[in-house]
């Protein structure tokens, strides 16, 4: 205890600082990231189960997706920048180099870390949607009706999407109800994994004289 007293006596005031502002900042990234795994707080907010939004069904790009999605700045990546902006100064320093070279060098850490904490941030939410079917380019598509359809509520329907067969959930436009095995047409999206439908009129097969 009494070298540790010792040995941050002999710190430069500047250097004391980046110590403990570092020590500041590595609490608040710490519990961001523990939060992040735990999927506390995260950028993604699923909608409430009684909440029907009407989803347009034009989907961007892919290079749109990236854009939009990966964020430079955001809590995480500022206080990435900051934790080892701090840590790096106060090493630095501690190593008796120039003030403005060792703050330089902490300025490249600290941008480094942002930009590499912003993209594995982004590479996450782009591994959680990976497999997930773009619902919108399913309007229009056939499938049964895998559960009921209650009259005015809810069913689930099976239908390819993107090439995979996969099961929504799904109602009626009309409010009927629809027994399992009828043959449906998507014609709305109405959140991430829910659907209008109406019964499949398809014209009548001509038979050949």
């Amino acid at each position: 205890m009494q070298s540790l007293t010792v040995w941050w006596a002999g710190l430069q005031p500047m250097n004391q600082w980046f110590y403990v502002a570092a020590a500041f900042f590595s609490v608040f990234f710490l519990v961001q990231l523990v939060m992040a795994i735990a999927g506390v707080g995260g950028t993604e907010t699923e909608l409430d189960a009684h909440v029907e939004p009407t989803w347009t069904h034009d989907t961007p790009s892919d290079a749109g997706e990236t854009l939009l999605t990966f964020k430079l700045l955001s809590v995480r990546s500022i206080l990435a920048f900051f934790t080892l902006f701090t840590w790096a100064g106060a090493l630095y320093m501690n190593q008796h180099l120039p003030v403005a070279r060792a703050l330089s060098y902490a300025l490249i850490w600290g941008l480094a870390a942002m930009v590499i904490v912003s993209l594995v941030f982004h590479l996450m939410r782009r591994m959680a949607t990976t497999g997930n079917q773009r619902i919108g380019t399913c309007v229009g598509n056939v499938g049964m009706v895998y559960l009921d359809i209650a009259p005015r509520g809810q069913g689930e329907i099976r239908m390819p999407c993107s090439g995979i067969m996969t099961h929504f959930k799904a109602r009626m436009a009309d409010g009927a109800g629809v027994a399992a095995g009828a043959t449906v047409k998507v014609t709305r999206v109405l959140g991430p994994n829910c659907v209008e439908v109406e019964l499949d009129q398809k014209p009548p097969v001509k038979k050949e004289s």
